[in-house]
């Protein structure tokens, strides 16, 4: 998923009980106001509403996390922080987007967003940024946005046999030359086991003979 695509969820999107997660908005900043700054706005293309699956582990860290989520409801009770969304319209009277307002009373149009802080204070992508810095820190990890963890997705997928077009589909890719062009990385260790690979499937008999008939013939 995009930074955008992750941070814009809410436990609406993310069915547990048929793992599946439905992304269909992403999230962003503008100028603040008094209501705030973060807002939801459609995905980057139509293309990029899509649903994918969750596996076992990302099923269990989705279910721990949310446990722990109503933990911390009951911890700050009233002072957990709130939120509905705000339509914006356009100069058409079109909804364009919709502000994340944080309100001081539970009404019946709030929104549940997933990724917040403890006390329910919800920071769209800034989240990610201070634990991000410290992983990179303590890896050793250089020049390496959230962003580009798509990218490690999709070569590590497909260099395990996953089709190209089933990863574009779970990226957002309307064309798996996106995919192809922009997020499947060559590097000098998967161009020698490409080599290896295409030796090990060409492998023969034949093969070995003519080799060495051509080392015994000179």
């Amino acid at each position: 998923m995009r930074t955008g695509e992750v941070f814009a969820l809410t436990w609406n999107d993310i069915d547990l009980k048929n793992r599946k997660i439905k992304i269909n908005k992403t999230v962003y900043s503008k100028l603040k106001n008094e209501s705030g700054r973060w807002y939801l706005g459609t995905t980057k293309t139509e293309g990029s509403y899509r649903e994918v699956y969750i596996c076992d582990t990302l099923y269990k860290a989705l279910y721990n996390y949310k446990k722990q989520q109503q933990l911390f409801k009951k911890k700050y009770g009233s002072a957990y922080k709130k939120y509905s969304l705000e339509s914006i319209k356009n100069k058409y009277g079109k909804i364009a987007e919709y502000q994340i307002i944080e309100e001081k009373r539970k009404k019946k149009n709030n929104v549940e967003m997933v990724f917040t802080q403890k006390d329910g204070l919800y920071v769209g992508t800034d989240i990610i940024k201070y634990p991000f810095k410290i992983i990179h820190n303590e890896l050793g990890i250089k020049n390496c946005r959230f962003y580009d963890l798509r990218g490690s997705y999709a070569t590590k997928s497909l260099r395990s046999g996953v089709e190209v077009k089933d990863i574009a589909d779970i990226l957002g890719h309307s064309r798996i030359e996106t995919t192809e062009n922009y997020y499947i990385s060559s590097t000098e260790e998967t161009r020698k086991e490409a080599s290896k690979i295409l030796e090990r499937t060409t492998r023969s008999s034949t093969i070995n003979e003519i080799v060495d008939f051509i080392i015994n013939d000179f």
